[in-house]
């Protein structure tokens, strides 16, 4: 091939997507779907619960565009990091709602699964092996914290995907993946230079994000032996210099370089050109190959269970004095959890955060005001969901009613919910943030080709 056109609807399956941005995309010639399906970016508890963040009826609505898409022109269809953060249930989840697409429209398309999950004996076995090493900020990984995770995922890169186009899958369903390898695979495969072939996957992997006007959907790119050509679906959006180069900057740690399992892509000599109003051509984009390949290790635990309390403040004097108010709750909280329930700050803990104010930014908020409203978020985390709520509702009264304490009345704050404690269950936190040295690419990686589903 001269040439491999690389077909990105969406930043993320179930997110949603045009029709007609996927039509005009077939009409541009794509030779290939992509799309991510996952993250880490809403956080531990999806990966350490086995769920998926996004809805079956949105994947569906997707899938069910995209694999009719891909039958009608011929053409695989990849997606990555299923269930959003790639188990082996997310992949399962997926497989089944794709099973029941193929049926329904009465496709015939093969499909293949890509098993990313990893159990805690083989991490071990490598831990002990010397082939584990961490990640700043992480520190060096012990057996017990590798014991301590609710599921581990490896980041794959693009050979297992290779791997199962060339025997003959139609679609690919792949655990955790990068991002970038799920669009990368297919032009690698097809001998596109790795340069190019990274640095298009990049820019692609967000869907419209790399163009004008990201709400509108996808984007195709064109990658050959010197660079890529990359351009909007939809009429109204625009492809520029600015707009693609930019894309570089999001989710990476230096905007020049990015790691890969395989290697690093460099853009630091990359070329940004307007071809016209809505393409760009790039150039100039370099891939490393390392010395040594690696798959980066994502595992979530529990770390206890939590409940919220929620309150909003509109007094004048309190949003006024918000610093003395907040170091008098945890004052008068902390000594009432100490009456009623006999607890220290070993057997809990809180967190009160002040929405409107500095929420978000903490100490580094610029604003000097007294803001116009806050809302006041307290979770308590403990050992068992019980224990949590019942140090929350020692703060019922407090978030009702507490004043500054220069205050002569009770002031009338404002729940937002009836009851004001809500039960959120498990807490997650990651606790894998290391890369394990590889003996072979795929060796990480299960793959199952399945059978065709069937009525009845």
């Amino acid at each position: 091939m001269k040439a491999v056109r690389v077909l990105s609807p969406t930043g993320m399956l179930g997110a949603g997507f045009t029709q007609s941005s996927v039509d005009r995309g077939l009409e541009l010639g794509a030779d290939v779907i992509s799309v991510d399906a996952g993250s880490t970016d809403s956080g531990p508890y999806y990966l350490g619960s086995g769920t998926a963040k996004t809805t079956a009826a949105a994947v569906k609505r997707d899938l069910r565009i995209l694999l009719k898409a891909a039958a009608q022109a011929r053409i695989p269809l990849i997606v990555g990091s299923c269930g959003t953060s790639g188990t082996d249930s997310g992949v399962e989840w997926v497989a089944g709602i794709v099973d029941e697409v193929l049926l329904e429209e009465d496709l015939e398309l093969a499909v293949a699964t890509i098993f990313s999950e990893q159990n805690a004996g083989f991490v071990g076995e490598r831990l002990r092996a010397g082939a584990v090493h961490p990640l700043a900020p992480a520190g060096e990984l012990d057996q017990a914290t590798v014991d301590s995770c609710a599921h581990i995922v490896g980041m794959m890169g693009h050979e297992p995907i290779e791997e199962a186009l060339r025997a003959g899958a139609d679609v690919v369903l792949a655990g955790r993946a990068t991002d970038t390898a799920v669009a990368a695979a297919f032009p690698l495969l097809h001998g596109m230079p790795a340069g190019p072939s990274w640095h298009a996957a990049k820019i692609v992997e967000c869907g419209g994000q790399c163009t004008t006007n990201p709400r509108t959907g996808g984007v195709l790119a064109t990658i050959d032996q010197t660079g890529f050509t990359i351009e909007p679906l939809d009429p109204d959006a625009a492809c520029t210099p600015i707009s693609v180069a930019a894309h570089m900057l999001y989710e990476t740690v230096n905007p020049f370089r990015m790691r890969e399992p395989a290697g690093e892509l460099d853009v630091t000599d990359a070329t940004y050109t307007a071809l016209d109003d809505r393409r760009v051509r790039v150039e100039g984009s370099q891939f490393h190959q390392a010395d040594q390949h690696t798959v980066k290790l994502e595992g979530s635990r529990v770390i206890g269970y939590e409940t919220m309390s929620f309150t909003a403040i509109r007094d004048e004097h309190i949003l006024e004095n918000i610093e003395a108010w907040t170091k008098f709750f945890v004052e008068v909280f902390t000594s009432r959890v100490t009456q009623t329930l006999g607890l220290d700050d070993t057997r809990y803990s809180f967190d009160l955060r002040r929405y409107g104010y500095d929420a978000i930014l903490g100490d580094l908020d610029p604003a000097t005001r007294p803001p116009r409203e806050i809302g006041v978020m307290l979770l308590v985390r403990a050992e068992t969901q019980e224990l949590a709520t019942a140090v929350a509702k020692v703060a019922n009264p407090l978030m009702l009613h507490l004043p500054t304490p220069d205050m002569a009345y009770l002031p009338s704050l404002a729940f937002a919910t009836s009851p004001a404690e809500t039960e959120r269950g498990p807490v997650y936190e990651f606790a894998l943030q290391h890369v394990v040295d590889t003996r072979s690419p795929t060796e990480m990686f299960r793959i199952d080709h399945r059978k065709a589903p069937t009525h009845g």
